[in-house]
């Protein structure tokens, strides 16, 4: 990198910088970054996009979808239902997930298109 890319005064706009420091204490951005960080994982990240797709999917399909053990399964679901992302209920033996949140899917559907755009300007 060079050293184009480097500002050469300390500050630009003083006010603007006030005022998203005070913005930024405001928001729970530890919460956000959690919450994508669990979404981050390549596993993680196709149990919430097929969720997206499915209004709700039972662990053993997750598992035989994803092509991973039941085991490894069950683990991504914990992370994601610790998260807040999924929820569960049980039925029998059976346990199903689907989206706690509706705002998950859009997240997924503008994370997607953004990848997509990114894709086709390369």
């Amino acid at each position: 990198m060079t050293n184009n890319n480097v500002c050469e005064v300390f500050c630009f706009d003083e006010d603007k910088v006030n005022r998203l420091q005070k913005d930024i204490e405001r928001v729970d951005i530890t919460g956000m970054s959690q919450m994508l960080k669990a979404i981050a994982d390549k596993n993680r990240a196709k149990i919430t996009y097929i969720l997206c797709q499915d209004d709700e999917l039972c662990l053993c399909d997750i598992a035989l979808i994803l092509d991973i053990t039941i085991a490894n399964t069950s683990h991504h679901l914990r992370t994601l239902y610790k998260e807040g992302i999924v929820t569960s209920r049980k039925e029998g033996k059976l346990v199903f997930y689907s989206l706690k949140d509706p705002n998950i899917k859009q997240l997924m559907t503008f994370a997607l298109a953004h990848q997509e755009r990114m894709t086709a300007n390369v």
